[in-house]
């Protein structure tokens, strides 16, 4: 320090601006107990997987129904509220306290007496809530898989249940000093402390909780159910890739000295590659299999690799991560087939391939890739076994507690809601919500200070509604469905035979060739429905039949979706302006 003092007066003030950091920080590191850049490090980390939270609730809403948009993200928002308390009272000691015969840590109600290791540079509730976080990471993923016919309260229930002891337990087995631990069990940010586990008590909660309504046919067929935003399903896919960066890469707990800063580095690649090339393996698997690359597919399959990717992500090479989303892209494709179509486990939005089959999966390819201890390295499968008998023993433990949980729900409040309920869907039902997007809705106005039901319109006496126009003329409506990218085309044509009006109208609408057959995550969408354009002009001075012809050569390509022409009889036209009638209320002059 006197070698500092007597140089800073020949520093210039930028030079001394730019040093102050780096002085605060080794004073930090030489005088105080906890280091400030692991501590930061570690708090980055935490607020890098909260923001996963509502990545995962984007990725539920949008691979499910609009109507029950609400209700979705009221149980992806409650997981963090209800598992950052429960966690912090029990489930915290449960996972870190002292262990007790490698089972189970030592109850710490309200993390009273929690302290890091001595070597550690972090502060004991930067630890805390990094560890939280995580925890809720491991209760949402159940809500997806059990989307669109869950009760709201029976979710909170079991979501309390997963932060309490069920993931705190398995947990402390791996990561809190416990018997996974000591026998060299590697799981380095949570591929089965986190995410399989999260994936098993989907999988006994879908089950349990049966298919949603309409999602199976009496023969054992599957009718596909789309979700209703896959941008929203993108956009939180985009925000879990962004913040896995903190899930895998803060796990290091520090970023002081070379070492760390070497492995928080290789983590960041080891990552980011595994999730491309699980994308990457899953459109060009699904573009094969189905005809064209699934959206919703290619978006789980990043998942796929940033799940598989977590327990080894800091102990493979960057070619192991290629190899580990490889295997988890192709592993996903039929991982979700095989639970939808075989199984007949209704998953939404895949959660149980993506975390419970890619959990595992990952965890044990870490026995294969780990460049230290890996099979594939050291050609010794002691490792691999271990990984193995790891993910074995957490998933027999895990399956038989959260299937207690659910039946003790199913028996006293209930799991599921009504069939009306599911119906009419969860945001009404649930939250009062007419629907999450209710600007988007057309809804009944009235003016202000009056009241619609109690104003009276008296109608003043009319002529009866003639069989044929006054004039005798006659009148025909000509309707018009096509294509809706052949529209230009034809106004343009029917503008020169002197057309001037018409009444157009998007519609859906399919014929004999029920639409263009649609692959949905491995599944046939039913009667998909084509965008198409309808055209009514009402005419008397022009002949039907000159319409028709024009029409005819202008939409005519013979190929299944020209369209057809419907001519219907009119008996008057009224114009509201004038109160002409007939043949002169067509006639349009201008003002």
């Amino acid at each position: 320090m006197e070698r500092l003092k007597t140089a800073v007066p020949k520093m210039s003030l930028l030079s001394l601006i730019l040093l102050t950091p780096c002085i605060s920080f080794a004073a930090d590191a030489t005088e105080g107990r906890y280091s400030s850049v692991d501590t930061i490090w570690v708090l980055i980390g935490a607020f890098l997987v909260f923001f996963m939270q509502p990545g995962f609730a984007m990725v539920e809403t949008g691979l499910t129904r609009a109507k029950n948009a609400g209700n979705i993200v009221m149980k992806n928002f409650m997981d963090f509220a209800l598992g950052t308390i429960f966690f912090w009272i029990v489930g915290f000691g449960l996972m870190f306290g002292e262990d007790i015969h490698g089972i189970i840590g030592l109850p710490d109600l309200f993390v009273q007496n929690f302290q890091v290791a001595d070597e550690a540079g972090y502060t004991p509730m930067s630890y805390l809530i990094f560890q939280t976080v995580f925890c809720a990471t491991s209760a949402t993923i159940v809500s997806g898989a059990m989307a669109e016919r869950t009760k709201f309260s029976a979710y909170c229930i079991y979501s309390i249940a997963i932060s309490l002891f069920i993931y705190p337990i398995s947990g402390h087995w791996a990561w809190g000093g416990g018997w996974l631990s000591t026998l060299g069990f590697h799981d380095f940010a949570g591929s089965t402390v986190v995410h399989m586990v999260g994936g098993i008590c989907a999988f006994a909660g879908a089950k349990m909780l049966g298919p949603r309504i309409g999602k199976y046919n009496a023969d054992g067929s599957v009718n596909a159910i789309p979700g209703h935003s896959l941008t929203l399903a993108a956009l939180g896919m985009f925000i879990l890739w962004f913040g896995w960066f903190g899930f895998n890469g803060a796990s290091t707990v520090s970023a002081t000295g070379d070492e760390s800063l070497l492995s928080a580095s290789m983590i960041y690649v080891t990552t980011n590659m595994a999730a491309a090339v699980g994308a990457t393996t899953v459109m060009c698997l699904t573009w094969v299999r189905y005809g064209k690359p699934d959206v919703s597919m290619t978006l789980n399959g990043a998942l796929a690799g940033l799940v598989a990717i977590t327990a080894g992500c800091d102990a493979v090479s960057v070619p192991g991560a290629f190899a580990i989303g490889l295997i988890a892209g192709i592993t996903i494709v039929f991982a979700v087939e095989f639970i939808d179509q075989t199984l007949k486990v209704d998953d939404p939005v895949g959660a149980i391939a993506a975390h419970g089959v890619c959990g595992a999966l990952g965890t044990i390819l870490t026995g294969f890739f780990s460049v230290k201890d890996g099979l594939l390295y050291t050609g010794n499968p002691a490792f691999l076994l271990t990984q193995i008998m790891g993910v074995a023993a957490v998933a027999i433990y895990v399956a038989i507690v959260i299937t207690i949980v659910f039946k003790i729900i199913k028996a006293t409040v209930g799991l599921r809601v009504a069939q009306e309920e599911e119906e009419h869907g969860l945001d009404f039902e649930e939250h009062g919500l007419t629907s999450a997007y209710a600007d988007f809705m057309m809804m009944p106005e009235t003016m202000p200070g009056t009241d619609a039901q109690q104003t009276e319109i008296s109608p003043k006496p009319s002529a009866p509604i003639p069989a044929t126009a006054p004039d005798g003329r006659p009148i025909t409506c000509i309707t018009i469905v096509t294509g809706s990218k052949r529209f230009d085309a034809l106004k343009i044509a029917l503008d020169a035979i002197g057309i001037t009006g018409m009444t157009v109208t998007r519609v859906l609408g399919y014929g004999l060739q029920k639409g263009a057959p649609e692959m949905y995550r491995g599944s046939v969408v039913t009667s998909k429905l084509l965008p198409q354009i309808r055209i009514d002009i009402v005419v008397s001075k022009i002949a039907p039949r000159t319409i028709i012809e024009v029409a005819k050569k202008v939409l005519y390509s013979g190929h299944y979706g020209d369209g057809k022409i419907f001519i219907s009889p009119i008996s008057n036209v009224v114009k509201i302006r004038t109160g002409e009638e007939g043949y002169e209320a067509l006639q349009d002059i201008p003002i």
